[in-house]
């Protein structure tokens, strides 16, 4: 059964049975970072049939996939659950990204104005997963300003994370 009716009063519980509120901070982290990977999923799909594609689709699964792992570090508190080794966020995750963003950034032409988002729809949409990143990295400062003690590679990566879908968007636009 897909519905427990246990969160009908506003609450909900996080990894390890502890329940909160449905707008704390903590929620509010890992759910952005559950919209950004939606918004990740639509520009996957309209990337299969550009020629250059496969490369972006294959990089974006990654994204994905890692940030599965964010969320579950985000959904966990780790004050009182162990946390899964899958779940960590690496340092090699954001070195990853930064290659991505320097290899996309070798084939651009030197930025030397603003950019209006949109020109192209990938290009639109990689401006929306950027937006929703940087979104997403206020309300995970958020947390760490409440007082939770968060891995400093989580900042790095979704930091790094909204740099990539700047050039990538710049990258869709050509």
């Amino acid at each position: 059964m897909i519905y427990t009716k246990t969160g009908d009063k506003g609450t909900t519980s996080l990894v390890g049975g502890k329940r909160v509120p449905k707008c704390c901070d903590r929620l509010e982290s890992y759910g952005t970072i559950d919209e950004l990977n939606s918004h990740i999923g639509m520009l996957a799909a309209l990337c299969k049939d550009k020629p250059e594609g496969e490369n972006i689709t294959d990089i974006l699964a990654t994204v994905q996939q890692e940030l599965f792992a964010v969320g579950g570090y985000l959904a966990t508190d780790t004050s009182t659950t162990a946390l899964h080794l899958s779940c960590i966020v690496t340092a090699e995750m954001v070195l990853a990204v930064e290659k991505a963003i320097d290899d996309m950034d070798k084939q651009l032409p030197p930025l030397r104005s603003f950019i209006i988002p949109g020109g192209t729809v990938l290009s639109a949409q990689a401006h929306i997963c950027r937006t929703v990143c940087r979104r997403a990295e206020r309300s995970i400062l958020r947390l760490a300003d409440s007082g939770v003690e968060l891995d400093e590679n989580v900042l790095a990566y979704i930091n790094r994370l909204s740099d990539f879908f700047f050039v990538l968007a710049r990258f869709l636009a050509l």
